[in-house]
């Protein structure tokens, strides 16, 4: 399918939106992850059947969305409320539309936030290497416990300087493994040749992430404990920390369940249980100095912590599929399409999902 970009006000903002498909067609809403756009998604959209009808914004900070200011005390409920705007958007979806939710990374933390807030306008959730529901870091265990008080090694304290200041100059180069597009090849994909010849569209996207203190990376506090740094109270890492995103209990009690496929790649190195971006996990292999040791400060069981949290939401009265994709890294629809495309069609034709 060919996308059409619009600009819709919503939630108080205006939002950019890629559409595809007919008004009529199976609604599906596609929520892209952190430093990227709904330019992710393209070559998705182009794999899918003219029956859909979907919709695929920018949040807020990316892409061509106004880079309205986030507030990491909310979580994700920002962009959750920003994409909730959208539903009752007649030129985007039908009244009443229930879509599949599809959500990347981030943008699955997004998913389960939706899901929690407005149960009964989501027909089915599809989770790629979503974040755990548990947040980003600094929790030892499969329900959560944290690893200290005030999650030290969680937030915009953990970004790269670099990566930021190469972000906000738009660096297309591949000089350093800092650069965006070494960060694209080695961290989102497992395989760089699956970019293929959208890379550069690929690039725009993360390019387009604004930086500073109220979007990407956020504020940080100093902390007493190791790494000495701790979340703050604005922008998107301290969103993600699980200081303000700890959804699990929320997700399980949901009083409406659809049917969840979660997808994820064996090789994933930002979704893990030895993700290279935790940095307790930097720490065990000697990389960051002066960590405390495992007893201390444990790596994060992210994939670990979803899997027993959606246990817990089929024992509920749910149901989910998880797909494990040997040899795929942080996104599987860009480098696992065909199997990525029959889950996100089961799961839209599901009895259960309408």
């Amino acid at each position: 399918m060919d996308t059409e970009q619009r600009s819709v006000s919503a939630n108080g903002i205006s939002q950019a939106v890629r559409v595809a498909g007919p008004p009529d067609g199976t609604p599906i809403l596609l929520v892209h992850g952190n430093a990227s756009s709904s330019a992710f998604w393209e070559p998705l959209i182009r794999r899918l059947p003219g029956t859909l009808r979907v919709v695929a914004p920018d949040l807020r900070g990316y892409g061509d969305t106004e880079a309205a200011p986030v507030d990491a005390t909310r979580g994700l409920a920002d962009f959750a409320d920003d994409v909730a705007a959208l539903l009752d958007e007649v030129s985007l979806f039908p009244a009443g539309a229930r879509p599949v939710v599809v959500g990347h990374s981030l943008g699955g933390g997004v998913a389960m936030r939706l899901l929690v807030d407005h149960p009964e306008r989501v027909a089915g959730l599809l989770l790629a290497a979503p974040v755990s529901p548990y947040g980003f870091g600094a929790t030892r265990d499969l329900v959560g416990t944290p690893t200290t008080t005030d999650f030290a090694g969680t937030g915009a304290g953990t970004a790269s300087t670099d990566f930021v200041r190469r972000l906000a100059a738009g660096d297309r180069s591949t000089d350093a493994p800092t650069s965006p597009r070494s960060v694209l090849r080695t961290a989102y994909v497992a395989d760089p040749a699956s970019l293929g010849e959208d890379e550069e569209l690929l690039l725009d996207g993360v390019l387009s992430t604004r930086t500073g203190e109220d979007n990407y990376p956020g504020t940080a506090e100093p902390s007493e404990n190791w790494p000495g740094t701790a979340p703050g109270r604005r922008g998107v890492l301290n969103a993600l920390a699980p200081t303000y995103f700890r959804i699990a209990d929320d997700l399980v009690a949901v009083p409406v369940k659809p049917p969840v496929t979660w997808v994820r790649g064996d090789a994933d190195v930002i979704v893990s249980d030895t993700s290279l971006f935790d940095l307790a996990y930097l720490g065990a292999l000697g990389v960051v100095p002066g960590w405390p040791g495992a007893q201390v400060c444990p790596p994060q069981p992210m994939v670990g912590q979803t899997r027993a949290v959606l246990d817990r939401y089929a024992a509920a009265g749910g149901a989910y599929r998880e797909v494990a994709l040997p040899g795929c890294g942080h996104t599987p629809h860009l480098e696992r399409p065909a199997e990525f495309v029959a889950e996100l069609l089961a799961l839209a034709e599901a009895p259960a999902a309408h």
